[in-house]
């Protein structure tokens, strides 16, 4: 059980110091930004959405480990994916850290390396913040997003 460990928390690392997608996405089609002010993270998601499907995704923003790994994993996974299954993978993603649902694990690929978050509940608004605001990017949600 160790290795496997050790293994998760080489992931969220390596997506804490080198986050994929990060930056300005130059010609959006969506935004969102969220704050947890608890924390002090912080969050810009663009995205080019094209008949219902993600097409690319940028972030940026600073805050903890957590965070970023979350955001960068977040936004390797969604590619490509329709609206549809971008919203299931929230509420999967959701459901793994806050109702210790692991009953789609596969589904969320890498990010199940976040399932120990559930242990620290504090730390659950920091997983999700990035999440909150990919869906109001979606959704239109002009307002800034908080986790309180």
């Amino acid at each position: 059980m160790n290795e496997i460990y050790e293994l998760y928390q080489e992931i969220i690392i390596d997506h804490s110091r080198s986050p994929k997608n990060f930056g300005l996405l130059e010609h959006k089609t969506h935004t969102a930004v969220g704050n947890n002010p608890l924390c002090g993270d912080s969050i810009n998601v663009d995205l080019i959405i094209n008949n219902d499907q993600i097409i690319d995704i940028k972030f940026n923003g600073q805050g903890c480990a957590i965070f970023l790994a979350s955001a960068s994993l977040m936004s390797e996974i969604i590619k490509e994916k329709n609206l549809d299954e971008v919203k299931k993978l929230f509420e999967y993603f959701q459901n793994m850290l806050t109702k210790d649902d692991e009953s789609n694990l596969v589904e969320l690929k890498k990010l199940s390396v976040l399932k120990g978050v559930r242990e620290f509940p504090i730390r659950i608004k920091c997983a999700t913040l990035s999440w909150h605001a990919l869906i109001a990017a979606i959704g239109h949600n002009n307002q800034a997003i908080t986790t309180e």
